[in-house]
């Protein structure tokens, strides 16, 4: 079983460039902020505290997260022998269904958590799973 490496930092790239627009005023970021209960006022006052600080050690963390994700979404691709896109797509949108989507439904169903968050989220985590298994599957 071979590994790209280099796709492997690619994808995990990638998903964070994913994370940071899907997250940002641009596509849903005010939507994630209100349903999530933080304000504008919210993110003024961790800024005077320095609590903004912490992000650095934030993203970092982000960043293994999806290194990880990146490595055994290779590691299933190969074990699947996915060749082309695909079929690269097909195993991203089961992972996501079979896995994520499900086990993320706890928050709507017992936290009690708004609907719409869930599908903010979990809508990154499709597109997410989707890129990382193309750009996973054309540089193998």
């Amino acid at each position: 079983m071979e590994i790209n490496y280099l796709a492997v930092l690619v994808a995990a790239i990638a998903s964070m460039i994913i994370g940071g627009l899907w997250y940002s005023p641009v596509l849903f970021g005010n939507v994630w902020m209100k349903l999530s209960g933080i304000t504008q006022k919210d993110v003024e006052k961790a800024k005077k505290q320095g609590m903004m600080k912490s992000m650095g050690r934030s993203y970092f963390f982000m960043f293994v997260m999806c290194l990880l994700t990146a490595y055994i979404l290779a590691v299933l691709l190969n074990l699947v022998q996915a060749v082309n896109v695909k079929t690269g797509i097909h195993l991203g949108l089961l992972i996501w269904l079979g896995f994520i989507a499900t086990v993320t439904s706890s928050s709507v169903i017992w936290e009690k958590k708004p609907f719409k968050l869930y599908i903010i989220g979990n809508g990154y985590n499709v597109v997410n799973l989707v890129v990382m298994s193309i750009i996973l599957t054309l540089w193998h």
